[in-house]
């Protein structure tokens, strides 16, 4: 009895000391990360990098496009169709959809934004009374609501005025902005066509680079990211699009001005785990509000229902069955991306740290280095 309860308390140990190995690890990899992006912050690296990036965006769309579609055209590959009519297919239904979407959402979105910022000075004069009858009804011996309820009506008409000021310029430069990225759009879309007409085995060419006894486990490596990759980038697709719908198709019942321009903010900004449904959702409930307090609470509860079912179900499929990450490293790996890269970082950093995790997962299986299960 005693060498079984001896046998039961060493388990114990054993079990506890794989879960402390496991958290360190976390550590570790997190902390690594951080040194890693504060040493590039401060040799400037980060400014290099941005304007490269930028130059390179063209390029980035080819390959995320050719990637993208490439099981389509092997698959009528498979059907005994010519690559290069495969891909003039493809293209096709790119564009197809492209110009479906635009003849669509376009004029519907851009009609939404004028009547919203026609109505600029309406939702700003609701906020500041609606903000007035909140913090009137606050019990003030303790604090000075009147300083407070000043500041914030203050903050609000220099917003306000500052917004009126530049808006022409913020729409001219916003115009501008889509213009160019369009162009660099088509710019990207070319370069995909002629990366999908010749990438039929660019792996293996690109494979013959590296010497002959490394290549198998790179192959088997590529193949690993290829598909948490591929499994993460269509659970965020439909993720985006069912989010979108649903937030549109509730705020338009609600009420809410400009439903599919705040239906689509919300399904992009859900993208990001955690921290992109408040992001996604405050502008809209902050317009309800201003247009009415029951249809401030009618736009709050829609968005809570959405997300609590989307939490629940599409967003435990993608980033579980895909990157099979912990919450506490997603939300870590969000705070510290989004500190050196704002939004953008937090959009990639979840797929970036999911490709770490499969880096060093295949090495410690294949080398046995840390020596504890890392799923």
């Amino acid at each position: 009895m005693k060498n079984k309860l001896n046998s039961e308390e060493l388990n114990g140990v054993i079990s506890l000391s794989k879960k402390i190995l496991k958290v360190v690890y976390i550590l570790l990899v997190v902390a690594s990360i951080y040194i890693f992006l504060r040493i590039m912050k401060e040799l400037h690296i980060f400014y290099f990098v941005t304007r490269l990036l930028k130059i390179l965006i063209p390029l980035f769309i080819g390959i995320i496009v050719a990637w993208l579609i490439n099981p389509f055209i092997k698959w009528l590959e498979g059907k005994k169709v010519r690559r290069i009519i495969g891909t003039l297919f493809a293209y096709l239904l790119i564009i197809g959809c492209i110009v479906l979407l635009v003849n669509a959402i376009i004029p519907l979105l851009y009609n939404q934004i004028l009547e919203l910022v026609d109505n600029f000075p309406n939702i700003f004069a609701s906020v500041k009374n609606w903000t007035a009858d909140i913090l009137g009804r606050v019990d003030s011996k303790y604090i000075n609501i009147d300083t407070i309820e000043k500041n914030v009506i203050d903050r609000l008409d220099e917003y306000s005025r500052s917004l009126s000021t530049s808006l022409p310029s913020l729409i001219v430069n916003g115009a501008s902005s889509i213009i160019s990225s369009i162009g660099t759009f088509i710019v990207g879309l070319v370069i995909g066509f002629f990366l999908t007409l010749s990438c039929s085995n660019l792996g293996g060419t690109l494979l013959e680079l590296f010497p002959k006894k490394v290549q198998t486990p790179i192959s088997e490596l590529c193949g690993k990211i290829n598909l948490s990759l591929r499994n993460y980038v269509n659970g965020a697709l439909i993720d985006t699009f069912v989010v979108f719908l649903v937030s549109t198709i509730a705020f338009a019942i609600i009420g809410l001005k400009a439903p599919i321009l705040f239906g689509l903010f919300c399904g992009l900004m859900n993208v990001i785990p955690y921290a992109g449904p408040y992001i996604g959702g405050a502008p809209a409930v902050i317009v309800g509000f201003s247009q009415g307090t029951g249809i401030g609470i009618a736009v709050l509860i829609a968005i809570v229902i959405i997300q609590t079912i989307e939490g629940n179900f599409l967003q435990t499929l993608i980033i579980s069955r895909a990157t099979k990450l912990n919450p506490v490293t997603i939300i870590i790996g969000l705070l510290i991306f989004g500190h050196f890269f704002g939004i953008w970082g937090m959009l990639f950093s979840t797929p970036l740290i999911g490709v770490l995790k499969v880096i060093v997962k295949y090495i410690d299986d294949k080398y046995n280095i840390f020596r504890f299960d890392l799923s």
